[in-house]
């Protein structure tokens, strides 16, 4: 007869809330970022006049969506330190990238009562990475618009 685990609801719950209310505050800066380079970049007239300077806007934009998931994985990693399921960083980054990121290894398997952290940094990072997609989209799409007037509705 094979031993079940306990898993806990509660408390993971209420500790993985606070992680993504702040890898929403977190994107949330990024994006705040992205609006106000790109709106910058368009009142300089730079925005969708030459490839370069547009590739350099995309490759900016995704920058600050990178460092933004860069930043959230380590909060969640900090997390994972602090409810004492690693004790160095590294080991805990890499956990959290693999959770974050939806890849899964299941190399490293954390407590039965904090097992559940695990698919809600999966959940949420599946929700940042569609934020990160849909503005590096809305800056590609502003930048064909006007760079094309063939394009434009």
């Amino acid at each position: 007869m094979t031993q079940v685990h306990q898993v806990a609801i509660v408390t993971p719950l209420t500790v993985g809330a606070v992680a993504v209310l702040c890898t929403i505050f977190i994107h949330a800066l990024a994006l705040g970022a992205t609006v106000n380079f790109f709106r910058r970049e368009t009142r300089l007239g730079r925005a969708g006049m030459r490839y370069l300077i547009d590739l350099t806007i995309v490759v900016l934009v995704m920058s600050f969506a990178f460092v933004a998931h860069m930043i959230e994985v380590a909060v969640w990693a900090l997390l994972f330190m602090i409810c004492g399921q690693f004790q160095e960083f590294g080991a805990a980054y890499y956990h959290s990238a693999v959770n974050y990121s939806t890849l899964g290894y299941g190399d490293v398997i954390m407590a039965p009562s904090w097992k559940l952290l695990g698919p809600l940094e999966a959940a949420d990072g599946s929700l940042m990475f569609g934020v990160s997609t849909a503005m590096i989209f809305a800056v590609i799409l502003r930048l064909i618009q006007t760079r094309f007037a063939d394009l434009r509705d």
